[in-house]
């Protein structure tokens, strides 16, 4: 296509891209692509190429590209009413609604839901009032929170902390001395391949509890988790997890973050995967999945048990001293409300779950057998397929090799985004929640295609 404007010179002068080689782009040796449209499953760009994005954009357009119900709802309120703070017990129509919405869906003991605008600003409220609460209850010392390796929960000081993946630390001074890393329940990359399962959990909270008795439990506030690993690989946690490392966390009294930001609102075929693992969490982190990302939303969900200390932080301390500019902003609240309607009356949370199950399945097919691939894994609308040098001893590849981030290129080049995760050979799908059973064909067949390019 030919092109009579400025928009490529300017792209490569003038924007900062999160999570791109800066010098590559600048020298213009990075591809750019500038996205015009979408609908369902598919964007489109300005050179007239119709991708299918099998990963939602970032996990986040659980409803598909171009739903005019939220579209509208965005603009109705837009003309309404489109900005007031949520300071001093202000709120408009669509905040209050949403709020409700959020916690009809999530676990009942569930109480109140703090507004912000990405799951990074999320984390940080939270850690915030995790440590709060342990001053009001006269615990100054119990400050540290526990996250896992491979785990991801911001980008900002606190949340690239707690990310556990080399990326988000290398080079920015993380992370800080209030997070310490626990294993991760990665069980294809379990250190003794001849643990089961069962034992590799037993090795979970075997390395938790030396971790707590280390750092001594009346230093440690919190464990934040994702209930399936995203951002590290795509891992859902094996058989007994969950339940092993709650009682764990109950014997030390440290608080359980279930930081929900991709798996929440649907992506597992449950609403929430807190439900799914049966997690029972004193705060909960929402983004992604909230608006579709139609318009910028998160949220923290308080537990009864924090509120009732929160409210009794205020009585001896007055107002909480914590607020962003556009928490609850109205726009975005709007959308959450169409968008979790819109998930309820296209039976989204089912399809996740029944399709999901379906892609997962023609992806083991399809990919399962190749000499390269070491693991296929997945849980609902997630899926992974991780690369190995050598199947028997599950050797890997050398990262210069960039294997992942070549069989990504390569899916492009058959119409079809992917992931390359950041940390290993890791090709990851989290498709929007409308994908279709032939959709889920394509994707497969295609990767099938692209792993057999690249490595035979």
């Amino acid at each position: 296509m030919l092109k009579n404007d400025m928009l490529e010179q300017w792209d490569r002068e003038n924007f900062f891209h999160p999570s791109t080689h800066l010098a590559d782009f600048a020298r213009g040796e990075v591809a750019h692509r500038v996205v015009t449209t979408g609908d369902g499953c598919h964007i489109e760009d300005r050179d007239g190429n119709r991708l299918l994005d099998a990963f939602a954009g970032l996990y986040c357009v659980n409803v598909g590209y171009g739903r005019k119900e939220i579209a509208e709802a965005i603009s109705d309120q837009a003309h309404e009413l489109a900005y007031y703070h949520a300071y001093v017990g202000h709120g408009t129509e669509a905040s209050i609604t949403l709020a409700k919405m959020i916690l009809d869906r999530a676990p009942d003991h569930m109480s109140k839901v703090y507004f912000g605008l990405s799951g990074s600003d999320a984390n940080e409220t939270n850690v915030k009032l995790i440590w709060y609460y342990n001053n009001i209850l006269g615990r100054p010392e119990k400050k540290k929170i526990i996250s896992r390796w491979r785990g991801y929960h911001g980008s900002g000081l606190m949340t690239g902390s707690l990310t556990g993946l080399e990326l988000f630390h290398k080079k920015f001074d993380l992370p800080l001395a209030q997070v310490v890393h626990t294993e991760a329940p990665y069980y294809f990359r379990r250190d003794d391949l001849d643990q089961s399962e069962a034992e590799f959990v037993a090795h979970c909270v075997a390395e938790l509890e030396a971790l707590i008795a280390r750092e001594g439990a009346d230093t440690i506030a919190a464990f934040i988790g994702e209930p399936v690993l995203g951002t590290g690989g795509i891992v859902p946690p094996p058989e007994g997890y969950w339940p092993a490392i709650q009682k764990v966390l109950q014997k030390h009294d440290i608080l359980l973050v279930a930081d929900e930001v991709v798996t929440g609102f649907g992506r597992l075929g449950s609403m929430m995967g807190s439900d799914h693992y049966g997690l029972k969490p004193d705060l909960m982190t929402i983004a992604k999945g909230l608006t579709s990302a139609y318009a910028p939303l998160s949220g923290s969900i308080v537990s009864d048990k924090m509120w009732k200390v929160l409210e009794q932080g205020t009585d001896e301390n007055g107002p909480i001293g914590h607020g962003w500019t556009y928490s609850a902003h109205p726009i975005g609240a709007a959308a959450g409300v169409a968008n979790l309607k819109l998930i309820d009356t296209l039976g989204l949370v089912k399809n996740a779950g029944e399709t999901g199950a379906y892609f997962n399945k023609v992806m083991a097919e399809a990919l399962g057998g190749h000499a390269h691939v070491g693991d296929v894994r997945g849980e609902g609308m997630m899926c992974a397929v991780e690369f190995v040098k050598d199947r028997d001893s599950r050797g890997f590849f050398d990262a210069s090799e960039k294997v992942g981030p070549r069989v990504a290129a390569a899916l492009l080049e058959q119409g079809v985004i992917g992931r390359a995760m950041p940390q290993g050979d890791i090709l990851g799908f989290a498709p929007p929640f409308c994908l279709t059973p032939a959709e889920a064909d394509e994707v497969a067949e295609k990767t099938r295609v692209a792993v057999s390019l690249v490595l035979g």
